[in-house]
């Protein structure tokens, strides 16, 4: 696992409501070689006074010009359909954060302290400071209610969406899980004119079309879409924080601010949450076209007890596992898997003295059912267990050298 990064990239320069120039600037945050889709402004000082001159310059056409066929069919992409299924849906969430009310403050803060620092900071202007996407996915009791990534929100003082039609309001954290890198939002019912439909990621396949629907590099590009197909249904992979997480592999473009936003399929339902991608290898080799959604099925998991809660409370084995489906064929027989097994979790390693050490599990083992559930992926293992909780019993099957093996585990806390 890599050292987390921050990788500086040059933006557009936009225009200010006083025809200055703001400059600004996309910090892309490399971990273990993901980067977040989320895309954070800096240093917006203004460059120049120096109005711009935009003419747009003028071409004359003569009445012997081609003309555009009158009777020219109406054409549109296959995916067409599913993007309107979720345009009105998917918005740009805005992380604001306070600023030190003066340079001065600042300096004095650096000098001596940052109490001077702290009140200087409360007391000043919420700016942008980063911008992200998220989902509508919920009207009920006067809110609408939004999933976006946890990191898309981290450290804000306020946060604001752009909605569809381009009106901006405020919103309110309802809860967030940083395990997940899910957050759940909330804003007034009476803003939300569309709301999106979870499809069941579980029935993905490789090489399913999708899209991904969202603001890269902020709201400027809001209501993007770009399109793709599902490179695994189920990758397992290793957040920097040493959580795994089963997420959908794609390579339909997915830039800083496409976070939180919709993976879709052709049926316009979301069936993933874009949460980051693979920027280079670990011995530095640029990487296109690998990006990574949260699974639907453990979105609304998640997101149903972030509403409930606000927070997530998270029962667990204490092991670290891989799902079958994402062990090449060729490591298979090196790990002494038995061939007739198709499906199932492996057990990488066991943590010392958790509740599966415990309960006799070994390293080797392979998860194959939980409460008499079968288990294809960490996303449906993670599923089953928190439907319980801290201190629950849960009856695991494993299969041990080709015999399968009952054993009852306590569930701990996370």
């Amino acid at each position: 696992m890599t050292e987390n990064q921050n990788n500086n990239s040059q933006m557009p320069k936009r225009r200010s409501g006083s025809g200055k120039i703001i400059a600004t600037a996309a910090i892309v945050g490399v971990v273990g070689g993901l980067i977040g889709g989320g895309v954070s402004y800096y240093a917006a000082d203004q460059m120049n006074s120096a109005s711009v001159n935009n003419s747009a310059a003028q071409t004359s056409v003569s009445s012997s010009s081609s003309k555009v066929s009158q009777k020219s069919a109406k054409t549109s992409g296959t995916m067409t359909s599913a993007y309107n299924s979720v345009k009105g849906a998917v918005v740009s969430v805005i992380n604001l954060k306070r600023q030190s009310s003066s340079s001065t403050d600042s300096l004095y803060n650096s000098l001596f302290g940052d109490d001077e620092g702290s009140s200087s900071k409360k007391n000043g202007k919420l700016e942008t400071y980063s911008e992200g996407s998220g989902v509508v996915y919920m009207k009920s009791n006067g809110k609408g209610y939004i999933v976006t990534n946890n990191h898309v929100i981290s450290g804000s003082d306020a946060v604001q969406v752009q909605l569809a039609n381009g009106k901006t309001v405020s919103a309110k954290v309802v809860g967030k899980d940083s395990t997940t890198d899910l957050a759940v939002l909330s804003i007034d019912a009476k803003y939300v004119t569309q709301t999106a439909e979870f499809g069941d990621s579980k029935s993905l396949q490789a090489g399913q079309t999708v899209i991904a629907v969202g603001s890269p590099l902020g709201s400027e590009y809001a209501s993007t879409v770009t399109q793709g197909i599902v490179s695994a249904p189920a990758r397992t992979i290793e957040t920097s924080s040493g959580h795994q997480q089963t997420v959908v592999q794609t390579d339909a473009a997915i830039n800083p601010g496409n976070s939180g936003g919709a993976l879709v399929n052709s049926a316009g339902q979301v069936i993933g949450i874009n949460s980051m991608k693979l920027a280079q290898s670990s011995d530095g080799t640029s990487v296109e076209g690998m990006g990574f959604a949260i699974p639907s099925n453990e979105v609304v998991t998640i997101v149903n007890e972030l509403v409930k809660k606000g927070k997530i409370t998270r029962p667990q084995l204490g092991v670290r596992v891989v799902a079958l489906n994402g062990i090449p064929e060729a490591y298979r027989s090196r790990l002494k898997i038995k061939s007739n097994l198709k499906n199932g979790i492996y057990v990488a390693s066991i943590n010392k003295n958790s509740s599966a050490s415990r309960a006799g599990m070994k390293s080797g083992d392979v998860i194959t059912a939980v409460d008499g559930k079968k288990v294809d992926d960490v996303a449906s293992l993670h599923s089953i267990l928190y439907s319980h909780k801290v201190g629950d019993t849960v009856n695991v099957t494993v299969n041990r050298n080709g015999r399968n093996v009952s054993l009852k585990v306590k569930l701990e806390g996370n």
